[in-house]
């Protein structure tokens, strides 16, 4: 079982994820959303120790927030495609999965300070 996620954007005072889920592990990872029906406003998915990631097997489009160690964006994928790849972000430690639109719905940018409540 994941352990659960809230994520909050201090920068824009907006939260971004209230009911969310961590992945941990390689096998966690690398499943992320694999069958998963599309997300709705306040959920989402933390893959902990990753630069970048895939599409490939997605049914929807997902926005692609990264972090770095500190947990400021250091690059933002909005309305990424199914089959597509993100690049490969060096700075990044983090990458959180959130609905397409939640970028522009939270006005999220780069350099923005993210708070991450493990639960």
């Amino acid at each position: 079982m994941m352990r659960q996620l809230r994520a909050f954007n201090r920068t824009r005072r907006a939260p971004l994820v209230t009911r969310g889920e961590i992945a941990e592990t390689w096998w966690a990872r690398l499943r992320g959303l694999l069958g998963h029906k599309p997300l709705e406003t306040g959920e989402g998915l933390l893959l902990r120790g990753e630069k970048a990631i895939h599409m490939i097997g997605m049914t929807f489009a997902l926005d692609i927030v990264f972090l770095d160690r500190a947990g400021r964006v250091v690059r933002l994928l909005p309305n990424l495609a199914p089959l597509r790849f993100s690049p490969f972000v060096a700075q990044a430690t983090d990458v959180l999965e959130l609905p397409a639109g939640s970028i522009a719905r939270t006005g999220t940018q780069l350099g923005d300070q993210i708070d991450l409540e493990i639960l």
